[in-house]
C-alpha cells in the first residue's frame, strides 16, 4: 500500500514537471499538491508547490508550503532559501532574520545563508550587526562579489565612507559586471566625502572611459547624481542619467495615458513627491511657497515618502497644503496609482535621482504632465519627465541639447526661498572659534564638492592673506584627519582651518554672520548653502560653469545683485577672493547690498516665486489640455 501510493505522488509530481515546464502553472501547482498530500514528509513535493505558487504571484500560500519542505527536511537549504525569499518578497525581514537563526544545527551555512540572513538584519536598520554576518559570508568565500557591495553600504549606514569605499573597490577588482560603473561612482563619492584623493584621478578615469561608451539605450545602473560633482560635462551628466532611467524603467509598464480635463469650474491639482518632507535642505527653500500657493486656482497634495521628525519646518508644510499624503508603505506602482486615482494633474519630483529617490513612480507616468524641480541640478535623462524648472542662468536656452526634458524658465531664479527664514544675531566670534581679527573665508559646502584643485586654489588665497583663517563644515569625523595634512603639504598651518560642527540651523545661520566671504565650489556650487549665506550678508564668490550644478550660485548672485562675485576661471576666482579678503570697504559694500536685498530681492520673495511658479505651471498645463506636445517655456515667451 505504501509502494502504491508513493508510486502514485511520484506520478503526480512528473505530471506537475511537465506542466510547469509549458508554463501550466495552476495546473502544475493541483498535481504538486496532490504529490505533497499523498506523501507529506517529501520535503521535494512541498517545495515544488510553494515554487509554483510562486509564478501564481501567491507569496502567503508559497511561504506555508515553504516552512511545509522545511518541517519535512529542517537541514535543507533549499526550503529555507525559498522561505526566506517570500518572507522578504512581503517586507517581512525581522521573521526571515529569525526564521534563519532557528535553524536546525546540521543545515549547511554556506555563503547565500550568511550573506541572506545578513541582509535581512541591515534591511532592519542594524548595519553593524549585519557586518558581522557579512563577514561570516566573507569566511565562508572571500571572493564573493554581493557581500563586498552589502558591506559597503553598511559602513555608508554608520557614515564610515572610507571603509565603504573599499568594500567597493574590492568588488570592482573582483568583478562587478553590469554594477561596475554604480560601483565605481559610489566609490569615489564616498572618498570624496572624506576628502581622500589618492586614488580620485584613475577612478574617475575609468568611470568617465566606461561612461563614454555607454550607448543611448543602455540600461546599466550609475550613480548619476555623483557625476554632478565629478566633471563639469552636462553631456557626460546626460549620459549617464539616461542609462540609469532606462535602467529604473526595466519592468515598468506604464498606467494607461490620461488627459488632463479642462481648467473651467475647477483647479489644478499638482503633486509633490519628496522624502525631505522633514528638517531638510528642501523645505528650507520651499516652505514658503507651498504656504503661498493660491487655494483658489491650485489643490495641492504632498506626496511623503520621508522620516516623521515632527520638526516645525514639517509641520508649516503639514498645515499648509491641503493634502499630505504617506506613500512610504506603496510600492512604485501602488504609489502611482493613488496619484491617478487623485487626479492628479501636474505632478512635481523634488528628488530627480538624490538620496532616496523614488523615480519608478514618475516612470509608470501616472499625470499627465510630470516636473523635475529643485532637488536634481541635471537631466534626469527619463522620457517620463517632461519639463525641468530652471532660469536663463542655469539653463538657457543654447544649452537645451543636455536635457531631454523641455526647459521651463523661472523669470529671475529656479531656486525658491523661505521668507521666513530665521535670521538671529551673529554669536560672537569667540564662541564659534574664530580669531577676532582674522578674515573670515568659510566655505560650508559638504566635502564631496571639494576637489584638490579647490584645496589649492584656497591655500593660495591663504597665502596671499596672511591675516585670513578658513573656516569648514566638519560633515564627518574622517574629513579632517584628510584634510589637515593637505593642507600642510600645500604651506598652510592646519591651525589656519576653523572646524564648524553640525548644529541647528537658527545656529548656522547665526555663526555664518561672522564669515567675511563665502569661497564656492566648482564644478559642483554651493545651492541652498549659497542662498544660507546671501540671507546672512555673506558674499559668495563663485565660478560658473557649463552644467547646471556649476551655473546654480552664479543665478543666485545675479538675483540678489552681486553679479561682480561671478568668476570665469579659477585665475578670476583667486584674484577676486584675495582682492576682497584685504578691501574692507569693498566687503562692506557688498553686505550692503545684500541686506538691501533680503527685503527687496525676489530671492527671497516667497509670495512672489509661488505667483511665478503658478504661471509656469498653468502654461505646462495649457499645452497638455490643448493636447500639445511639452516644449521650451521660456522667461520672455
Amino acid at each position: 500500500m505504501a509502494q502504491a501510493t508513493a508510486r502514485e505522488a511520484h506520478r503526480a509530481w512528473q505530471r506537475g514537471q511537465a506542466s510547469s515546464k509549458r508554463g501550466r502553472w495552476a495546473q502544475a501547482e493541483r498535481e504538486f499538491l496532490r504529490a505533497a498530500r499523498l506523501q507529506p514528509n517529501e520535503s521535494v513535493f512541498h517545495l515544488n508547490v510553494a515554487r509554483t505558487q510562486l509564478h501564481l504571484g501567491r507569496l502567503d500560500d508559497a511561504l506555508i508550503n515553504a516552512k511545509r519542505a522545511l518541517g519535512a527536511d529542517p537541514t535543507s537549504e533549499v526550503a529555507m532559501a525559498l522561505a526566506v525569499h517570500c518572507l522578504v518578497s512581503m517586507g517581512r525581514h525581522g521573521e526571515a532574520a529569525t526564521l534563519m537563526a532557528s535553524a536546525d544545527p546540521a543545515m549547511p551555512r554556506g555563503v547565500d545563508y550568511w550573506f541572506h540572513y545578513a541582509t535581512c538584519i541591515e534591511y532592519q536598520g542594524r548595519p553593524l550587526e549585519a557586518i558581522h554576518a557579512y563577514m561570516q559570508a566573507l569566511s565562508v568565500r572571500l571572493d564573493h562579489v554581493p557581500t563586498h557591495i552589502r558591506l559597503g553600504h553598511c559602513f555608508m549606514a554608520l557614515d564610515q565612507k572610507e571603509e565603504a569605499a573599499q568594500c567597493f573597490r574590492t568588488a570592482v577588482a573582483l568583478g562587478a559586471g553590469r554594477d561596475e560603473l554604480h560601483l565605481r561612482g559610489l566609490l569615489a563619492f564616498r572618498e570624496r566625502e572624506v576628502c581622500r584623493w589618492s586614488d580620485l584621478q584613475d577612478d574617475l578615469d575609468a568611470l568617465r572611459q566606461g561612461l563614454e561608451q555607454l550607448a543611448a539605450d543602455d540600461d546599466r545602473p550609475v550613480t548619476a547624481f555623483a557625476h554632478l560633482s565629478f566633471w563639469d560635462d552636462p553631456a557626460l551628466h546626460l549620459r549617464g542619467a539616461r542609462s540609469f532611467a532606462n535602467y529604473v524603467a526595466r519592468d515598468v509598464t506604464p498606467l494607461p495615458p490620461a488627459a488632463m480635463a479642462p481648467l473651467e469650474g475647477r483647479r489644478l491639482r499638482v503633486g509633490y513627491v519628496s522624502s525631505d518632507i522633514c528638517q531638510h535642505a528642501t523645505l528650507i527653500l520651499l516652505a514658503g511657497v507651498l504656504e503661498a500657493h493660491d487655494r483658489n486656482r491650485f489643490e495641492v497634495t504632498v506626496y511623503s515618502h520621508s522620516r516623521r521628525d515632527d520638526s516645525a519646518l514639517r509641520e508649516r508644510v503639514v498645515r499648509s497644503v491641503e493634502h499630505v499624503v504617506e506613500i512610504g508603505e506603496l510600492d512604485p506602482r501602488q504609489a502611482a496609482q493613488r496619484m491617478r486615482d487623485d487626479g492628479i494633474d501636474v505632478l512635481i519630483d523634488l528628488k530627480g535621482y538624490t538620496r532616496d529617490s523614488r523615480p519608478a513612480i514618475f516612470a509608470y507616468r501616472p499625470a499627465p504632465v510630470q516636473v523635475s524641480f529643485l532637488g536634481y541640478p541635471g537631466s534626469t535623462g527619463a522620457p517620463w519627465i517632461d519639463y525641468i524648472v530652471g532660469d536663463p542662468v542655469v539653463t538657457p536656452l543654447e544649452h537645451a541639447a543636455y536635457y531631454t526634458e523641455k526647459i521651463a524658465q523661472m523669470p529671475v531664479c529656479y531656486q525658491p526661498n523661505d521668507s521666513r527664514r530665521p535670521l538671529p544675531q551673529p554669536l560672537p566670534r569667540a564662541q564659534c572659534g574664530l580669531p577676532e581679527d582674522a578674515v573670515v573665508l568659510c566655505a560650508f559646502n559638504q566635502p564631496y564638492k571639494i576637489t584638490p584643485q579647490t584645496l589649492v586654489l584656497w591655500a593660495e588665497i591663504l597665502r596671499r592673506v596672511p591675516n585670513s583663517v578658513l573656516w569648514l563644515l566638519e560633515w564627518n569625523e574622517q574629513v579632517r584627519k584628510n584634510v589637515e595634512p593637505k593642507a600642510l603639504a600645500l604651506g598652510i598651518d592646519p591651525q589656519r582651518i576653523v572646524w564648524a560642527p553640525p548644529v541647528a540651523y537658527e545656529t548656522h545661520i547665526a555663526r555664518l554672520r561672522n564669515a567675511d566671504l563665502f569661497l564656492d565650489t566648482f564644478p559642483c556650487n554651493a545651492h541652498t548653502t549659497a542662498s544660507d549665506a546671501l540671507w546672512a550678508g555673506v558674499p559668495v564668490i563663485t565660478r560658473m560653469g557649463q552644467s547646471f550644478a556649476a551655473r546654480v550660485a552664479a543665478s543666485l548672485n545675479w538675483t540678489v545683485g552681486i553679479a561682480d562675485c561671478v568668476c570665469s576661471d579659477d585665475a578670476a576666482y583667486l584674484d577676486l577672493a584675495v582682492n576682497l579678503s584685504i578691501d574692507h570697504s569693498g566687503r562692506h559694500e557688498l553686505r550692503r547690498r545684500l541686506t538691501h536685498a533680503r527685503s527687496a530681492s525676489s530671492l527671497f520673495d516667497s509670495e512672489r516665486f509661488a505667483r511665478e511658479f503658478e504661471r509656469l505651471l498653468l502654461r505646462m498645463a495649457k499645452r497638455a489640455i490643448d493636447q500639445m506636445p511639452p516644449d521650451h517655456l521660456l522667461r520672455n515667451r
